[in-house]
């Protein structure tokens, strides 16, 4: 899917953002691949190491999940997904969980990151999906500021990183599918 997206900022202007091209991708694509490891050595840099978090190729597969890469000039700059979450003390049915987000440093700046978000909530509705959370940190204050201006809302925290006081995590309800409706 080709994306051309306009974003209106602040009521004064329309800002177009590039044309991005999003593809589903498995987890251990060489371009998803590259980029998680890219992603995996920013985090090394923040926080001192990787990030733990268990992940299973399969859970990013449809129906209960999604991967995608962002390509712009038929380069990978982008990458993110969605896992579903069956419902337990920290997640309630229709949750999904958002993992992975990373843009490459040459790319940041342009509005991959949101471009690639609103993709991933609309896969997301289109699955079924009620509410997506996610799990960032302090040392991240550019993710922090993409998740609450797209309407995420700090909730308490979940997962490996719950006892760590930079850990800060979010969610946000989704819009139900029109053919759920029906």
């Amino acid at each position: 899917m080709r994306l051309r997206t306009r974003i209106a900022t602040h009521g004064l202007s329309t800002v177009t953002l590039p044309v991005v091209e999003c593809r589903t991708r498995t987890l251990d694509h060489p371009d998803a691949s590259r980029l998680i490891a890219a992603l995996q050595q920013e985090y090394v840099g923040r926080y001192g190491g990787e990030d733990a978090t268990p992940i299973d190729v399969t859970e990013f597969v449809a129906p209960r999940g999604t991967f995608i890469v962002g390509y712009l000039d038929g380069m990978a700059m982008a990458c993110g997904g969605w896992r579903a979450h069956d419902p337990g003390p920290d997640f309630a049915a229709g949750d999904a969980e958002v993992k992975r987000m990373y843009v490459v440093p040459i790319a940041r700046g342009r509005g991959l990151s949101r471009i690639l978000l609103v993709e991933l909530e609309r896969r997301a509705v289109a699955a079924g999906r009620r509410r997506l959370v996610l799990e960032t940190g302090t040392r991240q204050p550019e993710a922090i500021g993409l998740y609450t201006s797209s309407g995420y809302a700090e909730i308490p925290r979940f997962g490996l990183y719950q006892s760590d006081p930079r850990s800060r995590c979010f969610g946000k309800l989704l819009p139900v599918a029109a053919q759920s409706a029906r």
